[in-house]
């Protein structure tokens, strides 16, 4: 192995603090959201407006990395409440593609506006230069994930 490729157990304790990261803020983040809205509707409502387009139910588990019974119910909450649209797909008419609703939007927008104040504690210890530089870092240890998983 070269001196430049990170060691397993460097590796293991960059994953170590991101799992830690990752609880301590999906359980902060969800206490702000809407009384109304889970995390996993979040989680559908922001996929949806950073990505847009149309997507199949088993597309959307694959990405958001959830079983397809749980996108299901997920969807279904967010339809009844007009946050999302499923119609059947134009290539067959059986299967389904889910998009979001301008309601989804205004949404998703309100409950990212109410995890403001929050972040704002958070952001007093860190600055935006080391913000910047982490994000290089993760979004390739993201990709390199993402792309194992196909």
């Amino acid at each position: 192995m070269s001196d430049s490729h990170a060691r397993p157990d460097d590796l293991f304790s960059v994953l170590t603090e991101i799992g830690i990261i990752h609880q301590l803020s999906s359980t902060a983040f969800e206490r702000v959201l809407p009384d109304d809205m889970r995390l996993s509707h979040f989680a559908l409502l922001h996929h949806l407006a950073r990505l847009g387009g149309h997507w199949s139910p088993a597309r959307l588990a694959n990405a958001l990395q959830v079983t397809k019974g749980a996108i299901t119910n997920t969807v279904k909450r967010m339809e009844a409440k007009g946050y999302v649209c499923v119609e059947p797909a134009p290539e067959d008419g059986r299967s389904k593609q889910v998009s979001l609703t301008p309601a989804g939007l205004a949404r998703r927008n309100e409950a990212l506006m109410m995890a403001v104040p929050a972040l704002v504690p958070i952001a007093e210890h860190i600055s935006a230069e080391e913000a910047a530089a982490a994000l290089p870092f993760l979004t390739k240890l993201r990709t390199v994930f993402d792309k194992a998983r196909d």
